[in-house]
């Protein structure tokens, strides 16, 4: 999302933007190495644009800065910002998952612009290593059921969730996949902790 001062209204506009006013954007992010800073070095590695990070302590102050202006763009969670682009006091360009959002049906993926970008936060459930199976098949079972529950999905919709239920053995292959990913991302990006 954008402050509205930006005047892309599109991820291939705000790509345009940045290109040709390099490191004159500043791209906020609740700290160092936190899934907002990794999503957007990842749209950086993959558009060739060159923003300015600007690490803040916590979400709470770097957002405050995104609507008052001082930073210009963040990679954050719907979750709490969904009513400030409702209102029109910060732009959606787009969402980062793989599909459009329930919440925000208007607002495009970036991967509809950037082909092959996917940047999620997401929640899992898991259980010591040496959890019997019956035992972990019976939670899964037990989980995906109350994700399943038509109530419990739609309200976790409407504050900006999407829910994705499988197996134990799918979850594993997930956890995986994204720590390859973002590995990846961390080292190209030479990103450290402080």
């Amino acid at each position: 999302m954008v402050n509205p001062s930006v005047p892309a209204k599109t991820v291939p506009e705000f790509i345009a933007y940045a290109k040709t006013n390099p490191r004159k954007l500043n791209m906020a992010s609740s700290g160092t190495g936190t899934g907002g800073h990794i999503a957007s070095e990842l749209f950086k590695m993959m558009t060739g644009v060159d923003m300015v990070h600007v690490p803040y302590r916590g979400g709470g102050p770097a957002f405050n800065d995104l609507l008052g202006g001082q930073v210009q763009v963040m990679w954050a969670g719907t979750v709490g910002t969904i009513e400030y682009i409702n209102a029109g006091r910060l732009r959606a360009l787009a969402v980062t998952g793989a599909t459009r959002m329930e919440a925000l049906p208007d607002i495009p993926t970036v991967s509809e612009s950037v082909p092959g970008y996917e940047a999620t936060t997401w929640f899992g459930i898991g259980a010591p290593k040496a959890t019997p199976d019956e035992i972990v098949e019976k939670l899964n079972k037990e989980i995906n059921a109350v994700l399943a529950d038509p109530k419990m999905k739609a309200r976790l919709e409407e504050i900006g969730y999407s829910v994705l239920a499988n197996s134990p053995s799918e979850f594993g292959k997930f956890i995986a996949d994204e720590t390859e990913k973002w590995a990846k991302v961390v080292r190209t990006a030479n990103i450290k902790l402080d």
